[in-house]
């Protein structure tokens, strides 16, 4: 069975300090930025410490996951100024079944400050605009006490431990799932 892919928000969806948009050709510094964070590279496309061109193609990367029908890839930004400050995306490879996967992740920079947790507010608060979506699931790591912080806070439910689920930097990882139902 498939089911078609919601087309981009005609309205960017934002909650508190932040907006979630498309990624744009000025985001080349949130890609170095994140880059430099030994973990964002383990987890996804961007290589460790991107040259601007490696930055510039993971931004553009980003702008094409719904053409391609993995789902969503938002730009944070910081409702104030606009300038991203973030990534977030709501991956919708099991939409069929009525559920999508989230990831986020914050400028080292930026960290601490609610961006996270304001974006995954969001970015669901959007996600229960599309009809067929029942159930969004996050994975975290156990030791990743921000991301837990960030899931519980945005509402999300921690439903168990999943042994070995995931190879990240070469080493397969338990995962913490925690999740949210349509209310």
């Amino acid at each position: 069975m498939t089911v078609p892919l919601p087309p981009w928000p005609s309205t960017p969806p934002a909650r508190g300090p932040v907006v979630l948009r498309e990624f744009t050709d000025e985001d080349v510094h949130l890609a170095v930025e994140s880059g430099a964070d030994p973990y964002v590279p383990l987890i996804g496309t961007l290589p460790a410490f991107p040259t601007d061109e490696e930055a510039l193609a993971w931004v553009h990367r980003q702008r094409g996951r719904l053409a391609e029908g993995a789902g969503f890839s938002f730009a944070v930004a910081d409702a104030a100024s606009g300038r991203a400050v973030g990534a977030i995306g709501l991956w919708l490879r099991d939409l069929p079944a009525g559920r999508a996967t989230a990831g986020y992740s914050v400028s080292p920079a930026h960290r601490g400050r609610g961006f996270a947790s304001n974006a995954l507010r969001a970015l669901t608060a959007f996600a229960w605009t599309i009809p067929d979506l029942h159930r969004i699931e996050l994975y975290v790591e156990p030791w990743n006490t921000g991301s837990i912080r960030v899931a519980e806070a945005a509402g999300y439910q921690r439903e168990g431990l999943l042994r070995s689920h995931q190879e990240i930097g070469g080493t397969r990882r338990d995962m913490l799932l925690h999740a949210t139902i349509r209310p």
